[in-house]
């Protein structure tokens, strides 16, 4: 996201590249010429804030410079609230505890540590289970190193346990935020050189499939499968 393709109300077209990142990079840069980073996905809460202000000053005529200031200087609290509470949703957590933002920060630095697909993994990590000596193989086995796994799901479990987190009800609302189908870009890729051909059959397919991106249909199940080596980090351009 930049400032071209930042709607009124917050929305982007410009998802995709970042929304679906294959091997989870917090310095991800999606477009080529970025050269310096500056709309890195980790610098996206930054730019939403610049595209702010950019919108101010052109409403300076009709506002007070303090009011403005004001106003923009909640964006970081909002943002930032917001962002947990998406986050403690995806790992399953009902309520707010001291250590979340410790655990999610933990999580997201063995996601990138280990190069690990977001979507793949948050899916997953709704089958996990507490019962002691469960391994959580599945989970376990998408990590280049497993020991920091384990670690991390033994933190996450004591999570689990302080609010009582009964396995199949936090699988149920896991499955309704953490999509399994998403528009990745290896799968826009085919669908774009298959309509160059005249063949549309693939984006019919896309686009019934991501109409329910959070239910399991067994047709579909090659569009939940990761990327084929050497297609994870596909750098584009931002009229792409």
């Amino acid at each position: 996201m930049n400032t071209d393709n930042m709607s009124i109300i917050g929305l982007t077209i410009d998802y995709g590249p970042f929304g679906f990142l294959d091997e989870y990079d917090a310095g991800f840069v999606c477009n080529h010429s970025d050269y310096a980073g500056r709309y890195a996905f980790d610098q996206q809460p930054n730019v939403g804030l610049w595209n702010l202000y950019k919108l101010a000053q052109t409403l300076v005529p009709l506002l007070e410079p303090e009011e403005a200031e004001a106003i923009l200087g909640e964006y970081q609290t909002v943002f930032t609230d917001e962002f947990f509470r998406l986050m403690r949703d995806k790992l399953g957590l009902e309520t707010e505890q001291s250590e979340d933002n410790e655990l999610i920060f933990d999580t997201l630095e063995i996601l990138q540590a280990n190069r690990i697909d977001y979507t793949r993994f948050f899916r997953r990590l709704a089958d996990f289970k507490q019962l002691a000596g469960e391994r959580n193989t599945l989970l376990q086995g998408m990590f280049i190193d497993p020991g920091s796994f384990d670690a991390w799901s033994e933190t996450y479990k004591k999570r689990l346990a302080n609010e009582d987190s009964v396995d199949e009800t936090r699988r149920g609302r896991m499955l309704n935020v953490n999509p399994k189908y998403v528009l990745r870009n290896h799968l826009a890729q085919q669908a774009i050189e298959k309509a160059e051909k005249g063949d549309y059959a693939e984006i019919d397919t896309l686009l019934a499939t991501l109409q329910r991106p959070f239910d399991e249909q067994p047709e579909s199940e090659r569009l939940a499968e990761p990327p084929a080596e050497g297609m994870e980090r596909v750098a584009v351009s931002c009229s792409s």
